[in-house]
């Protein structure tokens, strides 16, 4: 049997699992990087207010989803995929450890590295994924699904370690954990086989050790770290026996022309020196418009003002386009979506029929997210979401939340004397708890050291509070997609190698059009358990977690799939770069997402700008969005499944290009 053959396990190349613990490290690195960058501006030395905050966050997850197509054009006609991908992650490794230095400079320019890296980084392995498989393989699917799973392994440990570490005890040991799963990761890619099944395993070990010791002490997260962990060593033990078989072909990756990288471009410096000379040259450039994100808009925003308070629909959703366009990595983002389409549209007509129909199916896809006897309750533990939209009879709620606004905004700086006190006034209006109190309250404790603990003095509208227990932080939720990844992937990867097997394996446009149709039932979840709040305006968390996993049967039908197609239909030359391309449209969902947002704003009602009611009268805003958002989605799948016999015979299975013969 295959499975049995040299080089293979699972009837898999042995090098899938090599770059499965490449990217999976270099996944733990990005994420966790990016887990704790918010909180680091707004808490960290920085001290940015949220405006400022998250117009930096908003340039640098659009731009580190831009550069791939270029990272991906370069590796095509020049580097080949193997040296991008070193080039990456060296960049990726120093601009983790330069967010260690408390240094606006220093910060941007490491947001820069990191862009860049990215960049080289994540097209190109990816597609050399894709060249581990002879063309026509069955098995192409499957092995993307298994690297998926490696990309999601890392997801899940990033804010388990870097996050929850970052913030217990220090920004520096989170990063600094980021640039060691980088640099881990590197390794990985470039070591001998023997090193490679070496730093694989005692990664493996040492994060599982971490996860079960650095957890917060509540069921729910340690359930998340053990589960996490325990992957963690049995993915470890996998690698290690596919790895005694072989590892990464030498040849994978190599340049399509090497004696072009030593052709001289100026004086003594080749093709290959002048593509790292301009890739650092690029960083400083980066590093301005990621600053000039905060502060600097092309369109006048009287413009964009103009436009939101006309009352129209369209012009609203225009000026809310606009000012996401205004920015200088909106403009930027926008300018590479031109050239992606200027350039790839020029390719396809070049092509013959066979490859220019597949590359229509790839494009088509870039366009598819207490009851208690005691009245007074003496130090209940302030840090948890339970009393949110209850009311508290004690008026020392109101001067605690009101001297934790002064504290805060004294630390931050951002608002005037008057401002503060309308924010003061509008905060307290309310006896009931209300989110904006909640993290005020939390926020001065931190910065203070002082106590975590207020009085509540319950009335009869309490019944049913709890009163003690624990609280799972947000963060421990951005790992619920990825342990699903984790668990279903398996059965994902078993479900189509069997029905390959018998001949029954839906195409790809079916598998895309059955994940956008699972997409709207997710956020059908959303909406219908917003609908089914209680009187405080809590959802149940099990719409949160059908949501979750709908939304993850859904990405396994799409995700892995898109990759593997990627890398199947694109002509030889260009994978990398319409890979690149694929990367893009993610960079462009990001500017979407910020859009949508603008529609889920819950702090209108004359509570004040960026404080945020108590639930009961929020809830409904963002069960709305999720309900628009399900049936468009819905709607995009039947379009789809409407276009599957079209976009099968586009695709031409089992058609090889002349070049590929012999």
């Amino acid at each position: 049997m295959n499975a049995q053959q040299p080089g293979t396990l699972f009837g898999h190349p042995t090098g899938l699992f090599t770059l499965f613990f490449a990217e999976m490290w270099e996944r733990f690195s990005f994420y966790g990087m990016r887990a704790l960058l918010l909180f680091y501006m707004l808490k960290g030395f920085l001290g940015y207010g949220d405006r400022d905050a998250y117009a930096i966050y908003g340039a640098y997850t659009a731009l580190v989803y831009m550069t791939p197509l270029f990272g991906g054009m370069l590796a095509d006609r020049l580097l080949g995929a193997r040296r991008a991908v070193v080039l990456g992650g060296l960049l990726m490794a120093g601009g983790h450890l330069m967010m260690s230095a408390e240094s606006d400079v220093a910060f941007f320019l490491a947001l820069a590295l990191l862009i860049v890296g990215n960049g080289f980084f994540k097209p190109n392995i990816s597609t050399m994924v894709g060249s581990l498989y002879p063309q026509g393989s069955p098995k192409r699917d499957t092995g993307f699904t298994i690297f998926y799973m490696g990309i999601n392994l890392g997801a899940a440990m990033s804010p388990l370690l870097c996050g929850y570490i970052g913030e217990t005890y220090g920004w520096h040991y989170g990063f600094g954990l980021a640039t060691l799963g980088m640099l881990t990761g590197l390794a990985v890619f470039v070591a001998p086989v023997r090193i490679t099944q070496v730093l694989i395993m005692s990664g493996a070990v040492a994060a599982a050790l971490g996860l079960f010791y650095f957890r917060p002490d509540n069921p729910f997260s340690t359930g998340v770290n053990i589960f996490v962990g325990v992957a963690l060593l049995i993915a470890g033990a996998i690698a290690w026996v596919a790895l005694g078989r072989g590892g990464l072909p030498a040849e994978v990756g190599a340049p399509s022309d090497p004696q072009r990288l030593r052709k001289s471009v100026a004086g003594p410096i080749s093709a290959e020196w002048s593509v790292y000379l301009l890739s650092l040259l690029s960083i400083p450039v980066l590093a301005l418009l990621v600053s000039a994100n905060r502060n600097v808009t092309v369109i006048p925003s009287a413009v964009v003002d103009s436009l939101k308070s006309s009352g129209n629909a369209v012009l609203q959703v225009s000026a809310d386009v606009l000012a996401q366009m205004s920015t200088p990595a909106g403009l930027i983002l926008m300018l590479a979506g031109l050239v992606a389409l200027v350039y790839l549209g020029m390719e396809t007509l070049r092509l013959d029929k066979v490859p220019r129909e597949r590359m229509y199916v790839v494009s088509l896809t870039f366009r598819i997210p207490v009851q208690t006897g005691d009245p007074v309750l003496m130090g209940l533990p302030l840090l948890t979401q339970e009393q949110l939209g209850h009311r508290n009879a004690s008026p020392r709620m109101k001067q605690r939340i009101e001297e934790a606004i002064r504290i805060d905004e004294r630390r931050k700086g951002n608002l005037a004397g008057k401002e503060v006190e309308q924010l003061v006034a509008s905060a307290t209006r309310d006896d009931r708890l209300t989110m904006s109190g909640l993290t005020y309250l939390r926020a001065a404790a931190g910065a203070s050291g002082g106590s975590e603990r207020l009085e509540w003095v319950v009335t009869p509208g309490n019944r049913g509070m709890s009163i003690g227990g624990s609280e799972s932080p947000a963060s421990v939720f951005q790992a619920v997609n990825p342990i699903y990844i984790l668990l279903f992937g398996i059965a994902f990867s078993a479900l189509w190698t069997f029905l390959g097997r018998v001949d029954l394996e839906p195409s790809t446009p079916l598998k895309f059009s059955l994940g956008l149709l699972q997409l709207g039932l997710g956020f059908g979840a959303f909406w219908y358990g917003a609908q089914n709040a209680d009187e405080r305006g809590m959802v149940a968390l099990g719409w949160i977690f059908l949501g979750y996993l709908l939304h993850t049967t859904g990405e396994l039908c799409l995700s892995p799939v898109g990759l593997s197609m990627v890398t199947r239909l694109s002509p030889a030359r260009l994978v990398s770069t319409v890979m690149g391309a694929w990367f893009l449209a993610t960079a462009f969902s990001q500017f979407l997402a910020a859009i949508i947002a603008q529609f889920t704003g819950v702090t209108e009602g004359g509570y004040g700008e960026g404080l945020v009611p108590v639930p009961k009268e929020t809830v409904h805003v963002y069960g709305d969005v999720f309900g628009s958002i399900a049936l468009t989605a819905i709607g995009s799948a039947v379009v789809c499944f409407l276009l599957v016999p079209l976009l099968k015979r586009w695709m031409h299975e089992g058609a090889v290009e002349p070049a590929e013969q012999g």
